[in-house]
């Protein structure tokens, strides 16, 4: 396969980070900057690839906390939904919701990412976006359509959903991103969540209680 994965459980709320390479360029894109910008930067000079893009898939903090020190590090762009844009300013006042004193401000988005579907290409690395909101204003999930992978942020995890009670949130909506965005891909796509491990969307099609329940719910 051209393109290698290599995933990163890091932070507070062991959120996964994401590393995406074309292993014949060895030219890399990070997925969700969460707070560890030394291990994040550590793991990348471990494979020997270069981290040219960073992507979020939605502003919350434990995805974008290390943004500013890769960006500062490296140089590289930092691309996000255009919903998010105004969240990021938001920082400190969800750092002093979960409690956690002072934080680092994130990077200021280089490119803004619209609702609309957009591909993000770097040599042999081909991410269309699905926007999935729900969870959060201005979330994104991003599929690789040729190695049937799908990093799904925090819209769908291992048997649950992304939670809808932080601002923004809205249950309905992520539903409805759920169903008409990521359940409409085959079977055997795999699923690479903002938490927890590893699934399908054929896994999570036949057994996750919170799709069930709605499709049970439906006249």
């Amino acid at each position: 396969m051209p393109v290698k994965i290599k995933s990163l459980t890091l932070g507070a709320f062991a959120t996964n980070a994401y590393l995406i390479a074309d292993q014949q360029t060895g030219n890399a894109v990070l997925i969700d900057p969460v707070d560890d910008a030394p291990a994040i930067l550590a793991a990348a000079a471990e494979e020997n690839w270069t981290i040219k893009l960073m992507i979020a898939t939605h502003a919350h903090i434990d995805h974008v906390l290390a943004s500013a020190a890769v960006k500062d590090a490296l140089g590289i762009p930092f691309c996000i939904h255009a919903e998010c844009a105004p969240l990021l300013d938001e920082i400190p006042l969800q750092a002093m919701y979960f409690g956690l004193g002072d934080v680092p401000a994130p990077a200021q988005p280089d490119r803004l990412l619209t609702s609309e579907p957009e591909v993000i290409a770097l040599d042999a690395i081909r991410l269309e976006s699905l926007y999935t909101p729900g969870h959060a204003p201005g979330h994104l999930s991003f599929y690789l359509p040729d190695q049937k992978i799908l990093f799904s942020g925090d819209s769908l995890f291992a048997g649950s959903i992304g939670r809808t009670d932080l601002p923004g949130g809205d249950h309905h909506q992520l539903m409805r991103s759920i169903l008409s965005k990521l359940m409409t891909l085959e079977d055997d796509v795999q699923v690479l969540p903002g938490h927890m491990g590893a699934t399908t969307i054929g896994r999570e099609r036949r057994a996750n209680p919170f799709l069930l329940s709605h499709a049970g719910d439906q006249p």
